[in-house]
């Protein structure tokens, strides 16, 4: 059992509220299930802590902010299914005297987003398309363009505020906790909430926009919100949190670094150019530059998507935003059904909103119920909402085919032509192209030589190198080998063990699981991609993935290399060799690049190629499909190498590279496919 701080468990509230246990507890507030002994109904009874320690005048000022709050919201619930329903108010007495407002919220059973999300990952459901996220937020969005409408906005929205009644996979009703407690504990953090509670503040980092963290760009409102939106979206389509950070410095940056925004592309997902559009403007640094409210943003959504405009009941505004982005024609999906939930009395019709490449949702079974139900409760508050209808929507009908009795076989128009192939997550599709694979300098190695021209098919590749984290969920699942903790190679010394045996990631999944998968060899490599559905890049598509059709140098163009555009030797690692005994190290560039060894991936956006392929060279070698041998001069279409060999080719170039020419595209090396390393990793890909 819980500890119950306040001793109210056994207790009545108000006459009429039995507690029964506690919940939940945050750092603004205490969450109790009751039961209302009337009417024999179970209730979440949230108490706000930490008003103790204010002035008479202070804390009555921010009960009173509760309060409006609530009478707000519950207005705009008795229009909306989307904002949890608020009961009851009132002050209850604390064990050492002091007054302590509470709300009294309905009870709701399911689960977050965020547990269903973690739930998915765990038994390896796909990401959802772009449709799918839509139609899963969109009962939420009507609930914001109500509130934004009348300038209310949430402040802090995240996959652990949004409930979900139902089948997440399936009809489910989707439900805003905690509406309107930011702004109020806001206003208390600015003075005594700072005090008792330390660096607690009413929003959660990763999902903050940027005006949240810094007032420099700007006040927070319903555009805030938009963001939050935004990057939900982007979750449920990835499967990975938009903003990438461990604390809130690194998240403060990202949410704010204008030279990487979360958009579906930064992540490798195909999307049209008109949804890219649309949620580059959902993620602007600059508040003006954002989508002013949430109708703004869905309504440019579906606009893109060749959808009618969503129109939610009691807005005061349904506007369509006035957004330049092309516009697309899609499918709709069939109507959603209730699978035995409790809905709305007034019918409704879902689209599927799939994207222009996304294919009617495959059939899941549902998420195993949980041994005891997900009890939300509107856990942060404000949820200040009453009475539970979902809002008409007014959304475009399925289009029909009017067939007569005269038409003949023939006046059938044909079917639409399948959509184009189009890349996994996290991956990027390279066109079909040519370039000349190899070099012809006077400069670079013979088995460089000789330049020779190439045409590839069409092919997707990993964005990013494969992750420690994610080779542990492979291995973890039982599709792939454990990676290992230590380096295995002919003839490797003591002293050697002794120095890179530590700088296995394996060993430090946790704090290093976002960075390159190493020590392992090209057999792990390989099954890794095929569990995945994919497949190990060859040399050629690694090659033109790299350095595109242009001939430069370096995958950023023909610089010389910089601490800027890679994880390669520079002071840093030149100081860490000295420390481990390995004196000959040189460095590659007189700077500190911030990483002795290994860095998260992504680290290096100013070297990626131009088709936007990240950490190609430096960090960690990669294994490539192919058998090692000499190049020829004849031209070649999609060449796979040799059938065998003694050796496979590995490419890139690593954190301990001292010599510009290793990190050149056109560099080849090569070594035993039963080798494992701590320079060596790997990255997939895919044929179209």
């Amino acid at each position: 059992m819980r500890h119950d701080p306040l001793a109210l468990i056994g207790r009545t509230v108000a006459d009429k509220y039995e507690v029964e246990s506690l919940v939940g507890q945050g750092g603004f507030a205490l969450v109790y299930r009751a039961q209302h002994t009337i009417w024999r109904r179970p209730v979440a009874l949230k108490v706000f802590m930490n008003l103790g320690r204010m002035s008479p005048e202070r804390r009555k000022e921010l009960v009173e902010g509760f309060v409006r709050e609530g009478s707000v919201l519950a207005e705009l619930s008795e229009r909306s299914a989307a904002i949890c329903q608020a009961r009851d108010i009132g002050m209850l007495t604390a064990p050492d005297g002091s007054a302590m407002p509470f709300m009294v919220l309905e009870w709701l059973e399911g689960a977050s987003l965020e547990a269903v999300l973690e739930a998915e990952i765990a038994q390896g459901l796909p990401p959802r398309t772009l449709g799918e996220a839509m139609q899963l937020l969109e009962p939420a969005i009507e609930g914001l363009i109500l509130a934004h409408s009348r300038g209310i906005a949430h402040r802090d929205l995240k996959p652990g505020n949004l409930f979900l009644l139902g089948d997440p996979r399936g009809g489910s009703v989707l439900k805003i906790l905690d509406f309107g407690i930011a702004k109020v504990v806001s206003e208390a953090e600015k003075e005594d909430f700072q005090k008792t509670l330390g660096k607690s503040i009413p929003f959660t980092p990763r999902y903050g926009a940027p005006e949240q963290f810094s007032r420099n760009y700007g006040a927070t409102g319903p555009w805030t919100d938009v963001y939050a939106v935004a990057l939900i979206l982007l979750e449920l389509m990835t499967q990975r949190p938009a903003l990438a950070g461990d604390d809130a410095m690194q998240l403060t940056f990202a949410t704010s670094n204008g030279a990487r925004r979360p958009t579906p592309r930064a992540f490798g997902l195909a999307v049209t150019d008109g949804v890219e559009a649309v949620m580059t403007r959902a993620v602007a640094v600059k508040v003006e530059d954002r989508f002013q409210n949430a109708g703004e943003l869905w309504n440019a959504l579906r606009g893109v998507l060749g959808l009618e405009p969503l129109r939610v009941v009691g807005a005061q505004s349904d506007r369509r935003p006035s957004v330049s982005v092309p516009r697309v024609v899609v499918a709709h999906a069939p109507t959603l059904k209730s699978d035995g939930m409790s809905l709305p009395q007034t019918p409704r019709r879902a689209d599927s909103l799939l994207s222009s490449v996304a294919s009617a949702p495959t059939a899941l079974a549902p998420l195993p119920r949980p041994v005891w139900p997900w009890i939300v409760l509107a856990l942060g508050v404000a949820a200040l909402g009453a009475g539970l209808f979902l809002a008409r929507r007014f959304l475009v009908p399925h289009p029909t085919t009017a067939a007569t009795a005269s038409a003949s076989a023939s006046e059938v128009p044909p079917p639409p032509p399948p959509p184009p192939p189009t890349c996994p997550a996290g991956m990027i599709q390279i066109a079909a192209g040519r370039f000349f694979m190899g070099s012809d300098d006077k400069a670079d190695f013979d088995f460089e030589r000789p330049a020779h021209k190439v045409e590839l098919g069409a092919f997707c590749i990993d964005r990013l190198e494969v992750t420690t984290r994610d080779y542990k969920a492979c291995s973890d699942r039982g599709d792939c080998k454990r990676a290992s903790a230590e380096n295995e190679w002919e003839g490797i010394t003591k002293k050697e063990k002794k120095t890179f045996d530590p700088l296995c990631n394996i060993r430090e999944p946790e704090a290093r699981g976002s960075h390159p998968i190493n020590c392992v060899d090209w057999d792990q490599a390989s099954e890794y991609c095929r569990q995945a559905g994919l497949r190990l890049p060859n040399e050629a598509e690694w090659e033109y993935a790299t350095r595109g059709s242009d001939g430069r140098k370096y995958p950023w163009g023909d610089d010389a290399p910089t601490s800027g555009h890679l994880n390669a030797c520079g002071t840093e690692c030149v100081a860490w060799s000295r420390k481990n005994g390995i004196f000959d190290q040189a460095a590659m560039y007189k700077a500190d690049d911030g990483f002795p060894n290994t860095a998260p991936v992504g680290s290096f956006p100013n070297g990626k190629s131009p088709f936007g392929v990240e950490d190609v060279v430096g960090n960690v070698w990669e294994w490539v499909a192919d058998f090692h041998a000499p190049y020829t001069a004849s031209a070649q279409t999609n060449p796979r190498g040799p059938e065998s060999g003694d050796e496979r080719v590995i490419r890139g170039g690593a954190w301990n590279g001292a010599e510009p020419s290793w990190v050149r595209p056109t560099f080849r090396y090569h070594d035993v496919a039963a080798k494992r390393s701590h320079g060596i990793g790997f990255r997939c890909a895919k044929g179209l």
